[in-house]
């Protein structure tokens, strides 16, 4: 059928866009659809797989990422899996060394400024003394 059969049947015309805005169904039933009604469903429908593809997409991204890590171990190409556990004890290990070397400084400074006093006081000393004590 085409459409302009329907354009010059006026009275055919006006009867399609009167069902078109009429519920549908059985008259008393108790649900009215419209088309209104209808164009809210398809787009809840719509939104609503839009979301789940949004999910699905998240999903296979997550399980990609762990088959990767899980591949990439199984295989040896990763490295162990105490590495965070390494890594925290070598910077222990090198905030150490630096407060150990920093100590050791300090105590040669002392060591040099107790040797520094010491021949100080020592030749204070001989030269107090008389030249016979020598």
């Amino acid at each position: 059928m085409d459409r302009t059969f329907l354009y010059r049947h006026r009275d055919l015309l006006d009867a399609l866009h009167t069902a078109a805005h009429e519920p549908a169904g059985p008259a008393g039933a108790g649900l009215a659809v419209t088309s209104a009604s209808l164009q809210a469903d398809l787009a809840n429908a719509s939104a609503r797989s839009a979301r789940l593809a949004a999910r699905v997409h998240q999903l296979e991204q997550r399980l990609s990422t762990a088959l990767g890590e899980e591949i990439w171990r199984t295989a040896g190409l990763g490295p162990p899996t105490d590495v965070a556990e390494l890594a925290n004890s070598i910077t222990r290990l090198e905030q150490r060394n630096v407060e150990l070397t920093k100590a050791l400084e300090e105590r040669q400074a002392e060591l040099d400024a107790a040797r520094s006093a010491n021949r100080d006081l020592t030749r204070a000393l001989n030269q107090a003394r008389p030249p016979a004590d020598r």
